[in-house]
Order: C-alpha cells, then structure tokens, then sequence
C-alpha cells in the first residue's frame, strides 16, 4: 500500500487535470471568436437585403405611375419576405428624382436610400460588458440608382 507522501508526489509531478486547465482559458476566447462568426454572417445576410431592397425600390421608382407610397411599399415587402420586420423598427426610405447629364441629353435618375438598424445578437452585449459602445447598434445603409423609364431630353 502506498504512503501518503507516494501519493502526494503522484499527483505533484503529473500533468493530470493540465489539458482541462488549459481548455478553461481558451475556451470563453473560442467561444467569443464563434459568436462574431456568427453575428458577422448576420450582419452580412442584413446588409445583402438592405441593397436588394434598395435596388427593389428604385426599380419600381423608374416605372410610370409608381410613387413613393408604391416604392416604400415594394421594399417593406422586400423586408417581411427576408424576416426583418418583428423586433426592429420599419426601414426608412429616402427617394429622389435627380437630373443627371452625362455630358449628352439629360436623363431622369430614381435614386432610393434604403436605412435599416442592426443589432447585434452575441458580440454587442458582450462588447459593451468590457468597455466597448454604449449601443452594440449600427445602422446599415444602401442606395440604388436607376434611370427612369422615359425618353431623354435634348439639351
């Protein structure tokens, strides 16, 4: 039967329990690397949708007959389609009609600003916990522009 002071050297000189030590520091950095995977792919999948209803917007803006209660419409559709309308507040949609001369005839451009706020899921709270913002929030941001449906005009 072994002494205790055989026990006791045992335990002092193995490297038993070290893998399970070294596991508890590196885990919550792994973890913390997982989550703004996730929440960057988020981010991302949201920025995709504000530029396609960006672009929805402005194709149903260069149509005759279509204004701007129709354009809001098209992207607010655009938006419960991708599963962005529960929790956050509605896109806000800026719509212009600029004259643009590209050096030849004057043509009708529809520009439409598409604003979208984004929070993030995982990263944010963790964020703001050690010191980062106030609000783990950004607001995503995209524009199309497309020439309207008519003749041009001569200079």
């Amino acid at each position: 039967m072994a002494s205790v002071i055989q026990i006791v050297r045992r335990f002092r000189h193995g490297d038993t329990g070290a893998e399970l030590i070294e596991f508890a520091l590196v885990f919550p950095l792994l973890a913390l690397l997982f989550a703004g995977i996730i929440d960057f792919g988020i981010l991302f999948q949201r920025f995709e949708v504000v530029t396609n209803a960006a672009r929805e917007g402005a194709r149903v803006g260069i149509l005759p007959g279509y204004d701007i209660p129709d354009i809001q419409a098209r992207v607010g559709s655009y938006f419960a389609a991708a599963g962005l309308t529960a929790a956050y507040p509605p896109p806000t949609v800026l719509y212009e009609n600029v004259e643009v001369t590209p050096g030849g005839p004057t043509m009708s451009v529809v520009r439409v600003n598409v604003q979208y706020p984004h929070q993030f899921l995982f990263v944010g709270p963790i964020a703001v916990l050690v010191g980062g913002g106030p609000h783990p929030d950004i607001t995503l941001t995209a524009s199309a522009q497309m020439r309207r449906e008519v003749a041009a005009v001569g200079p």
